[in-house]
């Protein structure tokens, strides 16, 4: 329901929520004494969605929006339920949630935290948004995260990898389904040891942003501690488009393994830039030089096209799983759109249904009976095998896969392979561990 359908019903005034600021609907109705915002009182439901459309990561956006939509077909009960069917919980019942038609709204957060606020703050203000979802910079998502957390309405990140999204930034009103930097470092220093040894050399290009950040420390931490040196870590501008100018110094630096702290466009760039002079056929210190790409995605390796072969990386989900749930989610996205979806695509659908489930289950939209029914909510059936919402950070924890660039692809889909199914209990670390200390989440906010 937009602000103007609760303006005319006489429910909504504005309040201003202190130390943050921001101007917010308060709901009143007759009879619930807990109000809070944007609170439901006609047919619809509407919730936010929040991507990059324009951007360094807008192939990741415009999946994501195909997923969110696919998502809201399927709660209202149209199209094949997808994995409605598999999900362990059985709250859902394909009437939208708790029986209100779910209605949407996008804004494009342009990679920018400052656009993705504004996006953000006007679907809750002007359009009534009671969930706000989306990705795919961890920039972005600790900026709206916060907003949320302010406003009083639920943040379902979508794409967001970097530790600080569940560590220092962490927010009773946000969660977290994607895997984090810590699980790429424990996920991929085993595997990266059996290829290339434990007696490497390391050059780190990182983006320049919290989830570079927190991703060059993952990956350096877990490398070193089986034996890797780093001889240099660059920064580079998220804006960057040629980074030959810092692809050059790499074969001068002593190393002979280039460490691609970047994703999206910027990571399919610096891997050209990197092949261009020659580094996937360079040997140094007595070795073949190697590059790796911490964090991967089928649409980064579809832009990298042949340079990807033969390279490392994580991933938080990939459509060539055999389980049934994330048979059913390929089959629906195919059918809907014609090629698999991504990993930010998947993240994203089971988000929504995550979020629906859980209003369900809580039988209220109520922000903190929300968070009090994701809290250490374990499920399975969404494609990434038994997980758990731990109540501690509202991190996700689950399976993680390495994968590698496929060396011969049988369709231009076909481009990763998965190497590792990295367990649960390799990559799950304690809520104070050091690369996600001095955050606290706070107590949830229903806002109103």
């Amino acid at each position: 329901m937009t602000r103007s359908n609760l303006t005319r019903r006489g429910l909504i005034r504005t309040s201003t929520i202190a130390g943050a600021g921001l101007a917010m609907p308060t709901i009143f109705t007759a009879s619930s004494a807990a109000a809070f915002t944007n609170e439901p009182t006609g047919s619809t439901v509407t919730l936010g969605f929040n991507v990059p459309q324009s951007g360094p990561y807008a192939d990741e956006g415009a999946d994501e929006l195909r997923a969110y939509e696919l998502a809201v077909e399927h709660l209202n009960g149209g199209g094949d339920g997808g994995m409605m069917n598999t999900f362990s919980s059985k709250a859902l019942e394909g009437n939208g949630i708790l029986g209100k038609k779910i209605e949407y709204v996008t804004g494009d957060t342009q990679t920018k935290s400052d656009a993705a606020r504004a996006s953000a703050r006007s679907m809750i203000e002007k359009d009534g948004a009671i969930m706000i979802t989306g990705g795919s910079s961890s920039g972005v998502a600790v900026a709206v995260q916060d907003l949320c957390q302010s406003a009083g309405v639920i943040f379902m990140a979508g794409l967001t990898h970097s530790n600080d999204t569940t560590g220092k930034d962490r927010k009773a009103n946000g969660f977290r389904h994607f895997f984090n930097s810590y699980m790429s470092g424990a996920a991929l220093a085993p595997v990266l040891a059996d290829a290339y040894g434990t007696d490497r050399k390391a050059y780190h290009l990182t983006a320049d942003y919290n989830w570079g950040y927190t991703t060059e420390e993952a990956i350096r931490s877990s490398t070193e501690a089986m034996g890797w040196e780093t001889v240099n870590a660059v920064k580079t501008p998220l804006t960057q488009t040629d980074f030959s100018s810092y692809i050059a110094p790499v074969m001068q630096s002593g190393a002979d393994v280039l460490v691609l702290n970047h994703y999206g466009g910027n990571m399919v760039n610096s891997l050209t830039n990197a092949v261009q002079f020659g580094l996937r056929d360079a040997t140094a210190n007595g070795k073949d030089f190697e590059i790796v790409v911490p964090l991967y995605s089928r649409l980064m390796a579809r832009g990298a096209g042949e340079n990807v072969k033969g390279i490392f990386g994580s991933t938080n989900w990939h459509w060539s799983l055999q389980d049934d749930a994330s048979k059913a989610f390929v089959r629906s996205f195919g059918e809907k759109y014609g090629f698999p979806p991504s990993q930010a695509a998947h993240t994203c659908y089971v988000q929504t249904l995550l979020y629906a489930d859980a209003v369900a289950r809580a039988g209220s939209f109520q922000p903190c009976a929300v968070v009090e029914a994701l809290e250490d909510f374990e499920f399975d059936g969404l494609g990434n095998g038994p997980t758990l919402y731990r109540a501690e950070d509202h991190q996700c924890f689950k399976d993680v896969l390495v994968v590698r660039g496929k060396q011969n692809p049988e369709s231009e889909f076909d481009l990763l392979e998965i190497v590792e199914v990295t367990p649960t209990e390799q990559v799950t670390y304690e809520p104070d561990h050091p690369q996600f200390a001095g955050g606290s989440l706070g107590s949830c906010n229903n806002g109103a």
